[in-house]
């Protein structure tokens, strides 16, 4: 009974984690296997079908490929916009600062589908053809507000005396800020473009309001595939995505690791 009062929390810990991680092991076991019917929902025998033939199913790469890019090219312009933005808002003071640190939540209390009736309203009015364009600027849209809110938490907890110090050491502007500035913000950089990433990818509300007939995502694969018969290739995919995040938090961590070892 000690022992268990000791170690309560970090159980209590483990088994929500677990329970957090159950739907993404039934997704990996279901990808190995071989469904009688249309539905992949009860288990029947063991097969690495799908995982050597994970483009099988027809058009489904095709829109695996169109989620990537468009995650890729909203991950790029959310985290350039939004590193700007944050080093304004957490460095500078000007008229409307308090405002504009409001509307940077806006996107992010909102109900999804607000924002994605409003942009799609907005292409609309503005004669916008939809597709590959519109689907892109929404997602950037909405990824924005979290790079500005992992940045600016990053520079506010930087030391500004490290970017005097690198001044008073004949560094020129340009200078301070790549050598100095930069590096000390890249962990917030970079968790804003994981998670524009994620959100990206897996986007479907936004996507659905202000996609084109020929545009179809992963996601709407998904949704439209479920009215059919979901096939095994997507339990793969869905697998190999998540193998992969998994794999790039803990690169990132034993890299955290070893530099923390070399500096003490």
């Amino acid at each position: 009974m000690r022992w268990l009062r000791r170690n309560a929390v970090v159980l209590a810990g483990l088994a929500g984690l677990l329970y957090l991680l159950l739907p993404n092991a039934v997704v990996l076991l279901f990808s190995f296997n071989n469904p009688a019917g249309r539905f992949n929902y009860e288990w029947r025998t063991f097969s690495t079908e799908a995982w050597t033939n994970p483009c099988g199913v027809a058009d489904m790469c095709g829109s695996l490929t169109l989620s990537l890019q468009i995650a890729v090219l909203a991950t790029l312009g959310a985290t350039a916009f939004g590193t700007l933005a944050a080093f304004a808002l957490a460095r500078h003071r000007f008229r409307g600062r308090g405002a504009a640190n409001g509307l940077i939540f806006l996107p992010m209390a909102m109900p999804e589908v607000v924002m994605a009736a409003s942009l799609g309203t907005l292409f609309l009015n503005m004669r916008v053809g939809f597709g590959f364009t519109t689907i892109l600027i929404a997602h950037i849209m909405f990824c924005l507000s979290f790079v500005v809110v992992a940045v600016k938490a990053r520079v506010a907890s930087m030391d500004p005396r490290l970017e005097e110090a690198a001044r008073d050491l004949y560094a020129g502007p340009l200078q301070t800020f790549l050598r100095v500035t930069l590096p000390l913000a890249a962990p917030g950089i970079a968790a804003g473009a994981l998670l524009s990433f994620a959100l990206s990818f897996d986007d479907f509300v936004v996507t659905q309001f202000n996609a084109g007939p020929s545009t179809v995502t992963f996601p709407m694969f998904v949704w439209g595939a479920a009215q059919r018969g979901v096939p095994v290739q997507v339990n793969v995919i869905g697998t190999a995505m998540f193998l992969i995040a998994v794999g790039i938090v803990l690169a990132g961590q034993l890299t955290a690791r070893r530099r923390g070892r070399s500096t003490a």
